[in-house]
C-alpha cells in the first residue's frame, strides 16, 4: 500500500496556509463554483435562455443505462482528487486548477450567453432502476446551463491528469481514460446534454490543457 505524500493528520486552521498544506485552499474553488451554480439554475429564467439543439441529437437515441457512467462521474471526481491529495500534490494542483479553469469559462458562457436543452423525454420508454436514477436527476438539475458540458471539461481533465500519472499502471492510466470516454458520451444518450455541449467543452478544455500542463514548460524553457 501506499504511503501518502502529506500527513494531513497535522492540518489545522491556522496552518493551512503553510506551504505543506496550501494547495488544499485550492479546494475553495468548489464553494465559488457552487455559488455561481446556484445563480445560473435559479436566478436567470428559462425565458431568457437560448435553445442548444443540433441535427445529431435526433439521431442519438435515448438510453438510460447509460445513467450508470453519468453518475459515475461524480464518484470519478471524488477519487480522483484525493488519490492526487495523498499520492501526488502536483497531480492534484494540476487537476484542480483544470477543474478550476472550466467553472471559471463555463460560468462565464452561462451568464453572458443562458442556454438550456429540450431533449428530455416527456415520458420514459420503459420503466427501470435506470430510468428511475434518471427520473431524479431530471427532478434535481435542471435543463439549462448545458453549453458547454462540465461533465465533459472534468472528465476530460481528469483522462489528461491520469494519462500523466507515470506511477501508476499503464493499463489503470487507460482504463481510466476509457472511463472518462463514455463519461462524455453518456451526457448525450441519457438526454442531459446536446452533443453540441460535447464539442463546446473541447476548446474550453483545450485552454486549460494549455494553461496547466503546456504553459508552464514553455516558461521553464524561456
Amino acid at each position: 500500500m501506499k504511503t501518502p505524500k502529506v500527513d494531513y493528520r497535522k492540518l489545522t486552521l491556522s496552518n493551512i496556509t503553510s506551504p505543506q498544506y496550501r494547495h488544499l485552499l485550492l479546494l475553495g474553488g468548489w464553494i465559488v463554483y457552487f455559488a455561481m451554480y446556484f445563480i445560473t439554475e435559479n436566478l436567470i429564467p428559462l425565458e431568457n435562455c437560448h435553445l442548444i439543439h443540433i441535427k445529431l441529437d435526433d439521431i442519438v437515441p435515448f438510453c438510460e443505462w447509460f445513467v450508470i457512467p453519468y453518475v459515475s462521474w461524480y464518484l470519478l471526481i471524488i477519487g480522483s482528487l484525493l488519490y492526487f491529495l495523498l499520492y501526488n500534490v502536483k497531480g492534484f494542483k494540476n487537476l484542480q486548477t483544470y477543474i478550476i479553469i472550466t467553472q471559471v469559462i463555463a460560468m462565464i458562457v452561462y451568464i453572458v450567453y443562458p442556454n438550456y436543452q429540450d431533449l428530455r423525454p416527456d415520458v420514459f420508454p420503459r420503466e427501470n432502476i435506470a430510468t428511475w436514477i434518471l427520473g431524479l436527476i431530471y427532478a434535481f438539475d435542471t435543463c439549462t446551463g448545458v453549453f458547454p458540458s462540465l461533465h465533459v471539461g472534468y472528465s476530460l481533465g481528469i483522462a489528461s491528469t491520469w494519462l500523466r500519472e507515470k506511477s501508476a499502471p499503464l493499463w489503470v492510466r487507460l482504463a481510466i481514460a476509457l472511463w472518462c470516454g463514455v463519461i462524455c458520451i453518456s451526457v448525450a444518450f441519457v438526454k442531459q446534454h446536446s452533443v453540441a455541449d460535447i464539442f463546446g467543452a473541447i476548446p474550453m478544455c483545450l485552454f486549460a490543457e494549455w494553461f496547466v500542463f503546456f504553459r508552464k514548460k514553455k516558461e521553464e524553457k524561456i
